[in-house]
């Protein structure tokens, strides 16, 4: 069984061919610029060259078509036929409350995506329009949506619930949704494996951080509590993104400096978090080396970050009563030795032992923790797209 993820974004179209046998990845690319001149597929066949394929592709069905023309191409392809394609996974951010598992995309499916829209404007319509144009070009192939906001719906109304007037959750469906689900779920069942225990038997604590970054109680499988909320705004300081404020100011800051809500929507989401403390980068290892440098706003950029993932690892382990395994994940919990250090630092009245000499790895799953360590510190790189491939087959055998 073959299975094509796909990832839509507004521009752009990510996508992973993988042979379920073996869970190997035989293919996968990246289709940028669609829609906007010099449109470009960098296409890479396993044990082959990347091959980059220059093409117009005004929506995402010349984008996809592009990508299914790579795959069959008799030189560097990997199929002879779009029989070969069992079945397509798409990536979907938002679900809301209609969907807490992955499920197949029909009619219905697609309508009630369709009504998640106002949740996330800027992320479902590209996946909906990826969804639409593998329609059209694969009619007869199988598709499965995954998305990021199911793994999440375990959470109890306690822990998703905005201290607000209710009538707006019941009007409006404001709540906490959480995000980055997918991943939350995969480190997790990889962490119980490290452990040689159970999911359904342990308490983790999932740590994605990257540009964009979330933390995820998870206990005897499930999502209890999640740092992002309404949008991916809410939560840890990010790239670009503030995190958690205060809401009054943004009244304050409209006021002051004469800006109206969108401008302010504008500064939360791209010119906060570490950029916005910093002024060097969103990108971590800038501000590390600026930090190195003697740089004071790179250094306290990088504290605050600390300081918010410690709140949050120390709050889901009160919640859970308990934390078996912090586990960290994405690009900047895979790569960062020293993040993981500094995170890991001075917290051994929750049963946090960190082995420096095993910490000095990068993108490899391993076991951080020192021997007898009462809580296990596990490094795992995140998969999104075999997550997204394995719910997907699971659907299809049905």
């Amino acid at each position: 069984m073959k299975i094509l993820v796909i990832n839509c974004g507004s521009s752009s179209l990510k996508y992973q061919f993988i042979d379920m046998e073996n869970e190997e990845v035989i293919a996968k690319g990246l289709a940028e610029r669609i829609g906007i001149e010099g449109s470009v597929l960098k296409h890479q066949p396993k044990d082959m060259d990347k091959v980059t394929i220059e093409r117009p592709m005004p929506t995402h069905r010349e984008a996809l078509q592009t990508v299914v023309d790579a795959l069959k191409d008799k030189e560097y392809g990997v199929i002879k036929d779009m029989g070969e394609i069992t079945a397509v996974g798409h990536r979907v951010v938002h679900a809301g409350e209609k969907f807490a598992y992955s499920v197949p995309l029909n009619d219905d499916v697609m309508n009630a995506l369709k009504e998640c829209i106002n949740l996330a404007p800027l992320h479902n319509p590209p996946n909906i329009m990826g969804i639409e144009a593998c329609k059209q070009i694969m009619p007869d192939v199988p598709m499965v949506g995954v998305f990021d906001t199911a793994f999440h719906q375990t959470m109890s109304k306690k822990a998703y619930i905005y201290p607000i007037p209710y009538e707006y959750y019941e009007k409006y469906r404001v709540r906490r949704y959480g995000f980055h689900g997918t991943s939350h779920k995969y480190v997790a069942e990889r962490a119980a494996a490290m452990l040689g225990k159970p999911l359904s038997e342990i308490k983790v604590i999932t740590c994605h951080l990257g540009n964009g970054a979330s933390i995820t109680a998870v206990m005897n499988g499930k999502s209890v509590d999640t740092s992002m909320g309404f949008t991916p705004l809410e939560g840890l300081a990010m790239g670009t993104r503030s995190g958690n404020i205060d809401p009054a100011i943004i009244k304050f800051l409209m006021e002051k400096e004469n800006i109206d809500i969108n401008e302010v929507d504008k500064i939360l989401n791209k010119k906060s978090g570490v950029l916005g403390i910093s002024g060097v980068s969103s990108d971590f290892r800038d501000i590390e080396e600026a930090a190195d440098s003697g740089n004071e706003r790179a250094q306290l950029a990088l504290e605050v970050y600390i300081h918010n993932v410690k709140k949050f690892i120390g709050a889901y382990a009160a919640v859970m009563n308990g934390v078996d395994a912090i586990v960290f994940t994405a690009g900047l919990g895979e790569n960062s030795a020293t993040m993981r250090s500094s995170i890991c630092k001075d917290m051994s009245f929750l049963g946090v032992e960190l082995d420096e000499a095993k910490n000095n790895v990068r993108g490899k799953e391993t076991d951080l923790s020192k021997d007898g360590s009462k809580v296990r510190v596990l490094l795992v790189p995140t998969n999104e797209e075999l997550m997204i491939a394995r719910d997907t087959m699971k659907l299809v055998s049905k």
